[in-house]
């Protein structure tokens, strides 16, 4: 067979079903978690004016490495979104909505990353943000959210992970604090992050590199450098996860992978998953973004979850097998008339999924199709059956099963209770 003259591009990759429809469900389950909590469904555009993500932090890889931009016809500087929360943000600084603004989102971003198992150029994510409160128990809310999603979709093995950044003023001594440590051993640190370190040494906690990892391992934690409020703040998170029976384990080292994040960080590891890569998603707070977009300071927190290492991790632990989309009804028809076409518009009018051949193919030709598409039951109209006014209903499924004859206006009816059978 020749090849053809386009292929996907690196990174990126062709979702056909039954994936396009267990991914769609997946999106479909958030989508009923987040509206019963009071958020709703927000739309990005799939790019923004660059500047938009450089407020992502200039030391963050997705500023630095991995974002598309270029400049467009109109001269303008623009980028495809790497991630939702600044677009949503820079949405409420526009629009300024009634807060607490409860949004929830779904659809692909892009990054220019190494692909691996999971991680894609395009990759989509579900997420919810939430704007206009400080209110801790509306952190404890979202990742409540995030951990009842994922017991829905039947994932046993997915941890919480929990930690505080502090605020503005914590985060300057405790860099102080972090920065003298990495300076005093600079030489057993990798090259990159020798590079991060003096960008900010807060990013060199997230470095999985072999050769950092002892020193970040007796790197000083920022618990030890939180303010009053900080401290009460991430108390009061802990106590609401306590109450909702939400388990959740402290990473006093986790930074994220952004650099807007203040206060409340989590994320969500799948042990299920066998490489270092387990994060299906995170967030946490990030008090200064929306006046950083030129908006009101107003505070915000919010995550967002990776659908492919989500799905990953199902497939580890042998959950969340998605729809049944299989065709159920397959029209076999040999008159040359608008059987099939009636029929099928009729059994799809009461949400039965049919199916039918084409082209004038003959008898055996389209029980052929019959078998192949997976249907439970054939009907049959040939020229006898449509001068009467009848149907043959055959099972595909069961051994041995008889051909019955039903009358057209009884069908809908019979053609039910079989599949129910």
């Amino acid at each position: 067979m020749a090849r053809p003259l386009f292929q996907a591009l690196p990174g990126t990759r062709d979702l056909l079903p039954p994936d396009t429809d267990r991914m769609r469900e997946l999106v479909s389950r958030f989508a009923e978690r987040a509206i019963t909590a009071g958020f709703g469904l927000v739309v990005p555009p799939m790019f923004e004016d660059i500047g938009v993500f450089v407020r992502l932090g200039e030391a963050s890889d997705v500023v630095s490495k991995e974002l598309y931009d270029f400049e467009d016809k109109g001269g303008r500087h623009i980028a495809l979104r790497p991630e939702q929360t600044a677009s949503v943000c820079r949405i409420y600084a526009e629009a300024r909505p009634t807060t607490p603004w409860k949004a929830w989102y779904a659809g692909p971003n892009f990054r220019y990353d190494k692909p691996q198992a999971g991680r894609y150029r395009q990759f989509d994510q579900v997420g919810a943000e939430v704007i206009g409160s400080h209110d801790p128990d509306v952190d404890v809310e979202l990742i409540a959210l995030a951990a009842r999603f994922f017991r829905d979709i039947g994932l046993t093995r997915v941890r919480l992970l929990l930690n505080s950044l502090g605020d503005g003023a914590d985060r300057p001594r405790y860099l102080d604090a972090l920065r003298a440590h990495f300076e005093s051993d600079v030489g057993a640190l990798s090259e990159q992050s020798r590079l991060t370190l003096a960008k900010n040494p807060l990013r060199v906690l997230d470095s999985k590199r072999p050769q950092d990892l002892e020193l970040v391992a007796s790197a000083p934690v920022i618990v030890d450098y939180l303010s009053d409020d900080a401290g009460a703040a991430f108390e009061r998170v802990q106590a609401g996860l306590t109450v909702l029976g939400v388990e959740f384990e402290l990473a006093p080292r986790l930074v994220r992978g952004l650099d807007y994040y203040t206060r409340t960080t989590f994320e969500f590891a799948a042990d299920g998953l066998e490489s270092a890569q387990n994060a299906v998603g995170g967030g946490g707070r990030y008090d200064g973004l929306i006046a950083d977009l030129g908006g009101p300071p107003d505070p915000g927190v919010g995550f967002a979850l990776g659908v492919d290492r989500t799905l990953l991790a199902c497939d580890a632990e042998s959950a969340f097998s998605g729809p049944d989309t299989r065709i159920e009804v397959w029209i076999v028809a040999t008159t040359g008339g608008f059987e099939a076409t009636e029929l099928a518009d009729e059994l799809r009018a009461h949400g039965i999924r049919t199916d039918r051949s084409f082209d004038g193919r003959s008898m055996k030709a389209q029980m052929k199709g019959a078998d192949r598409s997976g249907a439970s039951l054939a009907l049959i109209v040939g020229a006898d059956e449509a001068a009467a006014g009848m149907v043959s209903i055959r099972s595909l499924r069961e051994q041995g099963a008889q051909q019955s004859l039903v009358p057209r206006s009884d069908l809908v009816t019979k053609v039910k209770e079989m599949l129910e059978r």
